[in-house]
């Protein structure tokens, strides 16, 4: 196929993906989520959908990215090839996204996948701007989780216990889901981290249903501690580090 003709059929090929998504968009479900800060109006279930009838297709992902269409850059993260992106190319998408679900999905979806996320990682967490910084302390705290080598938990609860009360509000939350994780899967770290989230009673009042963890970090660190131990008594052994 000549590059007229390749061009064409890329072309075409957005056109129809644009029009299926249009075609899908519910008044309701942009409502909602104009709420949460995103502007898509297309149901995740039926998007899925698509990725999965579209399976991998690395060139039609970056063709919909570039459309700079929320729903079609969702889509774009669920058929794409996250090895293929440079780290530039990952760099200038994470500030493209300001779309709270698009942000999310890009770090989930794609970066971690990268073998430029530890780069990324160290870069966007000393990033001036709140958003991009608050992608490094995501990609931190799936760290903390399953690959803690070499990260500097004093120096994270340091840097967590100056700055996460005057947080901007995505920046606080992906730095209190650090503080968290950090409690839960680290007991050595545990009295310490329960310490400063009761010192600075972020989200300590957020509205939580109950059948929902609570978004407070002690409450947080302390629940998931209790289903994991059950014999740990919470607000003793967890609360002295246990």
């Amino acid at each position: 196929m000549n590059p007229k003709d390749a061009e064409a059929g890329m072309a075409q090929a957005v056109d129809d993906v644009l029009a299926e998504l249009a075609a899908l968009e519910e008044p309701a479900v942009r409502a909602v989520n104009e709420k949460r800060g995103d502007d898509h109006g297309v149901n995740l279930a039926k998007l899925r959908a698509i990725a999965k009838r579209l399976k991998t297709q690395h060139d039609l992902a970056c063709a919909l990215w570039a459309t700079d269409d929320t729903a079609a850059r969702l889509l774009a993260l669920l058929i794409c090839r996250p090895k293929d992106f440079s780290r530039m190319e990952l760099d200038a998408m994470l500030r493209q996204s300001r779309a709270p679900k698009l942000h999310d999905w890009l770090v989930s979806y794609v970066v971690r996948k990268s073998a430029h996320a530890e780069d990324l990682r160290v870069a966007w967490m000393a990033d001036p701007d709140p958003v991009v910084a608050s992608a490094g302390w995501a990609l931190t705290t799936g760290r903390v989780a399953k690959s803690p080598e070499g990260l500097n938990f004093p120096r994270l609860l340091d840097t967590i216990e100056a700055e996460l009360k005057d947080a901007p509000d995505r920046l606080q939350s992906a730095m209190n889901h650090t503080l968290a994780e950090i409690g839960i899967e680290h007991p050595e770290h545990r009295s310490r981290a329960i310490s400063i989230g009761e010192r600075l009673q972020v989200l300590k009042d957020y509205p939580t249903p109950a059948n929902c963890t609570s978004p407070y970090a002690p409450a947080w660190i302390n629940e998931m501690v209790r289903r994991r131990h059950p014999e740990v008594v919470i607000g003793d052994d967890v609360g002295r580090g246990s």
